[in-house]
């Protein structure tokens, strides 16, 4: 396998995941991250991969434009990225909700993921063959209580997407919205910052898909055929459905 795949996000969760699936199955790494202790461990963990990782913030456009304009020679040539660094903060209704935690959402999952695919998608253009892979989610089809901006940003991630795919018609780079449901890795720790116990109740009495499920997936649709492109993949774990249509219903009070 003489391949190279980009991961953003990779130090934890489907990032995680993500690199050390690819790395056993022979691929070239790029990991990138904002804790540099955490790349350098999961760097040492596979130390029988090619890994190369960046310390940085993808909000930071001049970070990202700076990294990735300055690959060594061998990484230069890539040919998947996955763009998996995001987050959700705060459950709260939007009239409740702290400002910056919207900010927060917006500069990440989608200025990041722009910045990130703007810098690497011209190469792939002229090189015509790449696959950008976004991570989505079920919060950008339906709609919950307190998920307003982090849907409102997958829901972004989708229509992006879809509309690169209409700009890179009649190339043969590929563009996937990976959209999961209910999976347990880090992201209720971070949505409720920290509190380890509340993040505990989100998956309680449940099944829910795990990082290596979305590996798994992701690997997938990376390794089909260069003339199948897999536009969406919605997934949920069985234990998961939609409820019926929320009713508020006035009193006699």
């Amino acid at each position: 396998m003489n391949k190279t795949v980009c991961i953003t996000g990779a130090t934890a969760g489907f990032g995680a995941a993500c690199s050390r699936l690819f790395a056993e199955k022979g691929w070239r790494l790029i990991l990138t991250g904002r804790r540099t202790e955490r790349l350098e461990n999961l760097q040492e963990e596979l130390h029988n991969s090619t890994v190369h990782i960046i310390t940085m913030d993808v909000r930071n456009r001049t970070q990202v434009s700076d990294a990735f304009s300055s690959l060594p020679e061998s990484f230069r040539e890539i040919d998947v990225l996955v763009n998996n660094a995001g987050l959700a903060l705060g459950m709260k209704p939007a009239h409740e909700t702290d400002l910056e935690d919207w900010e927060i959402m917006v500069d990440t999952n989608i200025k990041g993921l722009m910045y990130c695919t703007r810098a690497l998608l011209p190469k792939m253009v002229k090189n015509d063959q790449g696959h950008i892979i976004n991570i989505g989610s079920v919060a950008g089809n339906w709609p919950y209580p307190g998920g307003n901006t982090y849907g409102a940003t997958k829901s972004f991630v989708k229509q992006f997407s879809a509309n690169l795919r209409c700009d890179l018609l009649g190339t043969k780079v590929r563009v996937t919205n990976i959209e999961p449901g209910l999976a347990e890795s880090e992201f209720s720790i971070v949505r409720f910052k920290g509190d380890e116990d509340k993040a505990k109740t989100v998956y309680e009495g449940t099944d829910p898909l795990t990082p290596e499920d979305l590996a798994d997936i992701i690997y997938w649709v990376a390794t089909l055929p260069g003339r199948i492109n897999v536009n969406s993949l919605e997934v949920m774990p069985t234990c998961q459905a939609w409820g019926p249509f929320a009713i508020h219903r006035r009193t006699n009070d």
